[in-house]
């Protein structure tokens, strides 16, 4: 190869080493670009999982909690006509007995023997319940949502008494709203249903924020959810 030869190559072989370095800074925006665009829809789709089915899991407890939030604010407006069931039945003397030789005086459960006879034949559970023993009786308290109910032990004769009072369903939903008697079982059922709620409203604001480009109304609807209640509770509160 001649040395004109020669050079024309080398001037090529610049010229294209060039273009290779002017292309690739224009290349890497396109590929980070592209990345974001990725990061973005993978977020985008986790929003949206998140919020369904916080919104599905929610969904029926919303609706108990709404509805019952208006009878408990309308409580005094909704008669509620209390129903009492007594049921009565007597205690053999072979468990009679050991209740009336302890003497015993304060709170501890009925023994298992006597509670078991018990509730085969009255419809009380009294497993591990706190009784009140005193002399001549034994009382148990059954609390219970939507209404009440207690069970007496004579300790002289044996009579069984209990007693159930039912105020109907209107309070058994505020009662349940209200965590009132409900057991540790519904207790947890609110805390979950707390923390679906809070996934539930988070995600909406996420979801909110990504969408108020093109909504101009929406932060001033949310600040208008808020400025609301702050305005009642300051004016009308007293």
């Amino acid at each position: 190869m001649d040395g004109d030869s020669l050079r024309v190559a080398e001037a090529v072989s610049g010229k294209a080493q060039a273009q290779v370095a002017v292309a690739s800074p224009a290349a890497h925006p396109l590929k980070k670009k592209k990345k974001q665009t990725k990061r973005r829809a993978f977020w985008m789709k986790q929003l949206h999982q998140w919020h369904w089915i916080s919104a599905a899991i929610s969904l029926v407890g919303m609706l108990l909690f709404a509805i019952t939030g208006i009878t408990l604010n309308h409580a005094a407006k909704i008669e509620a006509k209390p129903q009492v069931t007594s049921t009565k039945a007597t205690l053999p003397g072979e468990f009679l007995a050991p209740l009336a030789r302890e003497k015993f005086k304060g709170k501890k459960p009925v023994p298992d023997a006597a509670a078991a006879w018990i509730e085969a034949r009255l419809p009380a559970r009294l497993q591990g319940k706190e009784a009140e023993w005193s002399d001549g009786e034994i009382y148990v308290g059954l609390p219970r949502p939507g209404g009440d109910a207690w069970l007496s032990i004579e300790l002289g004769t044996g009579e069984v008494l209990h007693e159930v009072t039912s105020r109907g369903w209107v309070s058994y939903l505020n009662d349940l709203h209200k965590g009132r008697h409900t057991g540790e079982a519904w207790s947890w059922f609110i805390d979950l249903f707390a923390v679906a709620c809070v996934i539930f409203c988070v995600t909406g604001v996420l979801l909110l924020q990504v969408h108020a480009v093109n909504r101009p109304m929406t932060w001033p609807t949310v600040a208008l959810g808020l400025v609301i209640p702050m305005l009642l509770a300051i004016f009308f509160m007293h």
